[in-house]
């Protein structure tokens, strides 16, 4: 097949993690197909270069808004053409049903080539006052609403195809296919030893929508043996280590700041829970990235998680209280923490691998060609 694949940005090289999972998965889907990718944001360069065997088109266009930003739609529709003149698409993709799944509708309507739009992040989700979601202005709901007019639309979760409705939009259910994007099993793998101790492992942008004040009110309520490793970066960063130390806890929590992608295994082996707060998420990639480093999650309801028990523990979203116990629990019952970390590395290897979802990709793109 010769696949087109839209993303906000891509890799400047093959050592450039900017989306990990989006990395990996046209790795995997270039060893069998025909892959082109069109970045329209990041890198901030105009180029036309390979990556692990797929061809990416960066459109270069950084941070446009206003009028420059419909010429970026345009030469993104033009460059579309281009390429399906050098090589007729067989299906293109959207990864996000923001301004790249509304080019990818434009496009194959133009071009009568089918279309999926997968679900990635916040495009359903709308919270004033953090300032997160596209559901915030109408510009925007009318940009997610034209780009669910795909021939096929792709949550990762069953909170996600929830939110479809929840939020106002009819797409029958013929046209959605629930698949969860996979992690790389060949770089997140177990330690050699299950960890030891009561040190938790939070790893996420220091951002409103992750809520890790949250984090810090329910760690505030633990055992004082118990220590809390922060990793990520962000604007929230300050007002944090002020909570932490108003909550007298700021000897017990490490923030280490960004870390890159190959680095974060160790983390995760040298943890004994990952835990997870957001008010939001379209998948929750770090808890399939601890499970196939045999770490369970305690995780707020939102993304995977609440479809796949075997991998963790779910509490309701904003409740420090709940998360707390659910910890605590489990920090205190070694025998039911090594059996959800033995089902969740089990249930990562039968079912969300990398290779699990471009199998379910590909199968996909045949039926709806």
């Amino acid at each position: 097949m010769n696949i087109g694949i839209l993303l906000p940005g891509f890799s400047s090289d093959e050592h450039d993690w900017a989306i990990p999972v989006q990395l990996n998965l046209v790795r995997e889907m270039a060893r069998g197909d025909d892959v082109h990718v069109l970045a329209l944001r990041y890198p901030h360069r105009q180029d036309r270069y390979r990556v692990h065997g797929a061809e990416v088109i960066s459109l270069g266009a950084g941070q446009v808004r206003g009028l420059r930003r419909l010429r970026l739609w345009w030469d993104a529709l033009r460059t579309l053409r281009r390429l399906h003149r050098e090589k007729p698409f067989d299906v293109l993709h959207a990864m996000w049903a923001d301004e790249t799944g509304l080019i990818a509708v434009w496009a194959g309507k133009w071009l009568g080539v089918p279309v999926v739009v997968s679900i990635a992040g916040g495009e359903l989700a709308g919270f004033t006052d953090i300032g997160y979601g596209l559901q915030r202005s109408a510009f925007s709901r009318w940009i997610v609403e034209r780009a669910l007019r795909a021939d096929a639309v792709i949550p990762a979760c069953s909170y996600t195809k929830r939110l479809i409705a929840q939020a106002g939009y009819r797409v029958p259910e013929t046209r959605i296919r629930q698949i969860a994007l996979g992690v790389d099993t060949a770089r997140f793998t177990p330690g050699e030893h299950p960890a030891r101790g009561k040190t938790l492992i939070h790893a996420a942008s220091l951002v409103g929508v992750k809520d890790q004040a949250i984090l810090l009110q329910a760690f505030a309520r633990l055992d004082e043996d118990v220590s809390l490793v922060i990793v990520g970066e962000g604007p929230e960063r300050g007002n944090l280590e002020t909570l932490a130390a108003g909550l007298g806890i700021t000897e017990r929590v490490q923030f280490v700041g960004a870390v890159h992608h190959l680095d974060m295994p160790d983390y995760y082996r040298n943890a004994a829970l990952n835990v997870l707060t957001s008010h939001h998420e379209g998948l929750g990639m770090v808890t399939l990235e601890a499970a196939a480093c045999g770490l369970p999650t305690v995780s707020t309801a939102v993304g995977l998680l609440p479809d796949v028990p075997e991998m963790g523990v779910t509490v309701p979203v904003g409740d420090d209280a709940a998360l707390a116990v659910a910890i605590q629990t489990l920090l205190n019952d070694e025998k039911r923490r090594t059996a959800l970390a033995q089902s969740a590395y089990a249930t990562i290897q039968t079912r969300f691998t990398i290779q699990h979802t471009v199998a379910h990709f590909r199968a996909f793109y045949r039926e709806i060609m």
